[in-house]
């Protein structure tokens, strides 16, 4: 079971689950950092370049906070790049005392993803509004070097802000926006080849290789997977 719904932090989502027996989908690259809670256990999702499958015992419960692209660093501390296709526990990035009077309030509380939640509102900084624009235009299918020449800086000093910010440059970062795109018009319904064209692929044959070079799996095994685990949730949560 997952579910999720906006954060009081600007851009990012609170989310949670449980996780069930078998294998749970993928985790598709987003361009984000994580928060993350795990019964007891506190630690941190580097941004991905490629899908990661999470695998735990039926039953183990997670809460996570996802940063908005950009915004996680700022927060968590850390350049995204150092945590890369990383899982890092809390306690080696923060001081440890911190992390463990955190750790207990947070298996204490009622609602641990609000409790997490809470802990990410208190760290938050402004990110970089400069980077926050280039999400902005790349997720809109601008150019790399429009959007560099928009913000005010050269393609050299865009990628190295990138690594920074997200984790990767600017293209796999434009990639990345791009599958995310097409996998949520294909989740509302919209036909593969409709939305391979509306994401920003040339054809359905280019959104197949994405799929595979970027999460290790088809849209319509993804699709079924997801289908498969998403429930209907009580109060204020909403369906992912």
């Amino acid at each position: 079971m997952y579910r999720e719904r906006p954060s009081r932090l600007a851009g990012a989502v609170v989310w949670a689950r449980t996780m069930e027996a078998g294998a749970a989908r993928p985790v598709l690259p987003d361009g984000c950092m994580d928060l993350l809670w795990r019964d007891g256990e506190l630690f941190v999702a580097g941004p991905d370049t490629h899908a990661y499958v999470p695998y735990a015992a039926a039953g183990v419960r997670y809460a996570g906070v996802r940063f908005a692209p950009g915004a996680g660093p700022a927060a968590i501390g850390v350049p995204a790049h150092e945590l890369r296709d990383r899982r890092v526990a809390l306690a080696a990035l923060w001081p440890g005392a911190e992390v463990r009077r955190l750790t207990e309030r947070i298996a204490q509380a009622p609602d641990p993803a609000a409790a997490l939640e809470a802990v990410a509102l208190a760290r938050a900084e402004e990110p970089d509004p400069r980077m926050r624009a280039v999400v902005a235009m790349l997720d809109a299918g601008r150019s790399v070097a429009a959007s560099a020449e928009a913000v005010g800086l050269g393609t050299r000093a865009l990628h190295r802000r990138s690594l920074d910010a997200f984790g990767y440059g600017p293209k796999t970062l434009a990639r990345v926006l791009r599958l995310q795109r097409a996998v949520a018009l294909v989740q509302a319904g919209v036909p593969y080849a409709e939305a391979a064209l509306a994401a920003g692929c040339a054809d359905q044959a280019h959104l197949a290789r994405e799929m595979r070079a970027l999460a290790g799996t088809t849209l319509t095994a993804y699709a079924e997977a997801a289908n498969r685990e998403t429930s209907t949730p009580s109060g204020s949560w909403s369906v992912a």
